[in-house]
């Protein structure tokens, strides 16, 4: 495809975890973040920023989509002398909506792109390089697929092409049923994944690994055939319970939301509220203090590239 000298990528948000599913299923939603991205002669690295998280996010080379884009040179080759890059963000940043695995996406295929090379030729590697970023692939996949992921590694060969990650990636993409309408209820407040991530225990008892299970495997059903099957298929025993400390507002609104018969899960490492409903409304009488509601469409496409 030759090797251009600018790129337009534009990556949706995702919603990791979707109740039972943990670090394995993934939703795309139609909130976009859009990188411009210009390969120069002149060595050096210039980055601007608008939208969430402008006045956060460093503009330098240590910028998470420069990183990505670099991660993605080592494997594909060519990286130019220097790059100009301006972000459109309207991902939140901490709040559960997947924004840092939105940059990796966008930084690896905008870098596969200005490597000559097709980035749907090239998912498999734009996986591992995204999802190794991340450490798993639910939502780096969802933000790459679009709609609906099934995601998983396995331990990693030596001498594998991608022998300097300590697991391979996998996924799998399937449509959502027409009958789903998300409702991402955005947090004023932010939560950090490693902190979640501490609330977790070692060892969980049998019966509730068994019931969470059962209830990952009723998700795919659910979300591609069978959206009636969304409240059961949205319980989960694994993570949310122990993580409410860190989020006790969130875990109350999930609760809320599934006490008026609306399917619920904490998105991601939270603290968004994730609702699934049928119609895009929520409940009148659903006290939402603290949250924004944003009405989001699944994402069908995935990352979508322009080549300027």
């Amino acid at each position: 495809m030759g090797r251009p000298t600018e790129v337009r990528v534009r990556v949706p948000a995702s919603s990791a975890n979707l109740g039972p599913g943990f670090d394995s299923l993934g939703l795309a939603l139609g909130l976009y973040d859009d990188v411009e991205v210009c390969a120069t002669a002149e060595p050096g690295v210039r980055v601007e920023v608008e939208g969430e998280g402008a006045d956060q996010v460093p503009c330098d080379e240590t910028h998470l989509v420069v990183r990505a884009m670099r991660t993605a040179w080592a494997l594909f080759g060519d990286e130019p002398a220097g790059l100009r890059m301006r972000c459109r963000n309207a991902i939140p940043h901490s709040r559960g909506l997947g924004s840092s695995a939105a940059a990796a996406v966008a930084g690896a295929v905008a870098a596969c792109v200005l490597s000559g090379r097709d980035p749907k030729l090239e998912q498999e590697a734009l996986l591992q390089v995204t999802a190794g970023m991340e450490g798993h692939a639910d939502n780096a996949a969802a933000s790459l697929l679009g709609g609906f992921v099934v995601a998983w590694e396995t331990p990693q060969q030596v001498g594998n092409t991608f022998g300097n990650l300590p697991a391979r990636f996998h996924a799998v993409r399937l449509d959502v049923h027409a009958g789903i309408a998300p409702i991402a209820l955005v947090a004023g407040v932010e939560s950090s994944t490693k902190t979640t991530r501490g609330l977790l225990p070692e060892l969980v008892p049998l019966p509730d690994a068994a019931f969470t299970g059962s209830r990952t495997a009723l998700s795919v059903l659910a979300f591609t055939q069978r959206p009636e099957l969304l409240m059961a298929a949205t319980e989960d025993r694994l993570h949310q319970g122990y993580r409410r400390p860190a989020y006790p507002e969130s875990a109350d609104l999930v609760d809320a939301l599934r006490a008026h018969g609306v399917p619920a899960a904490i998105s991601g490492a939270g603290p968004t509220v994730l609702a699934l409903t049928s119609a895009g409304t929520l409940p009148e009488e659903l006290d939402t203090t603290g949250f924004t509601a944003l009405p989001l469409p699944v994402d069908t496409l995935g990352a979508q590239v322009e080549i300027g």
